[in-house]
């Protein structure tokens, strides 16, 4: 079977993607790739988000931050980002993730948004609240556990006795160093 030409063969765009979460929950590129389908098939239904053929590329994710890239038809960059915008949890961490440009191929997309990237982070206690709580220490901003993390990495909440009070709940307060001053 011979090769379609150029000209028909289909065009790729490369997504570069920033993933932070806390330093204990653990994403696999697997995990990550089903959560993707999911919130662009709930987004755009069967056949947009089977048009916009997303796929995750070299995923690293460990101590709490992480980068992939995500590929794309050419003209459906905006289905794409808005797929990935509407990801705010994935195995029950919540995740924040953000996307740091686009570019025409994978070597692009790793030299122009990867290189020399590293996750200054550093875990301590802070009082907030008036109460000592975790904290993960990042750069200029603090993420604070507004409850008690449990062995699995989500957090337990001492008050909750409503109808939700079996799943345990991720939550975090973001703050940065001018609010502990």
């Amino acid at each position: 079977m011979k090769h379609l030409p150029k000209h028909l063969r289909p065009r790729w765009r490369y997504l570069a993607v920033a993933i932070e979460s806390w330093p204990h929950a653990s994403i696999d590129r697997e995990t990550f790739q089903r959560e993707l389908w999911y919130a662009a098939q709930n987004l755009y239904g069967d056949t947009q988000s089977a048009h916009t053929d997303l796929a995750v590329f070299n995923f690293e994710f460990s101590d709490g931050r992480g980068e992939t890239i995500i590929r794309t038809r050419r003209g459906t960059e905006s289905h794409a980002r808005t797929a990935v915008a509407c990801i705010d949890e994935i195995d029950n961490y919540a995740v924040g993730i953000r996307i740091l440009g686009i570019s025409g191929t994978v070597r692009a997309c790793e030299e122009r948004y990867f290189n020399a990237r590293t996750g200054n982070k550093q875990e301590s206690n802070v009082v907030f609240e008036n109460e000592s709580r975790p904290a993960v220490i990042r750069e200029v901003c603090v993420d604070i556990a507004t409850g008690n993390i449990n062995t699995t990495g989500n957090t337990d909440t001492d008050t909750d006795t409503g109808a939700d009070s079996s799943r345990n709940i991720n939550t975090f307060t973001g703050a940065t160093r001018l609010d502990f001053e």
